[in-house]
């Protein structure tokens, strides 16, 4: 069985477990809502290409 007994460093060691996990959250949270951002801007600029390339050049 786990033991999550700390005993007198409990006061520094869940706070810390706390801290790392929300900087972790954060991190993911924050990759993802970037990663999508920038997922928006390549297709809005593809977009843009496609419709500035001239047509009916034998394709």
């Amino acid at each position: 069985m786990i033991d999550l007994d700390v005993g007198k460093y409990g006061a520094f060691v869940w706070p810390a477990y706390a801290a790392t996990a929300a900087a972790l959250a954060w991190m993911v949270a924050d990759s993802l809502i970037r990663a999508r951002r920038w997922r928006r801007e390549v297709e809005r600029r593809e977009d843009g290409r496609r419709e500035a390339e001239p047509t009916g050049r034998g394709r």
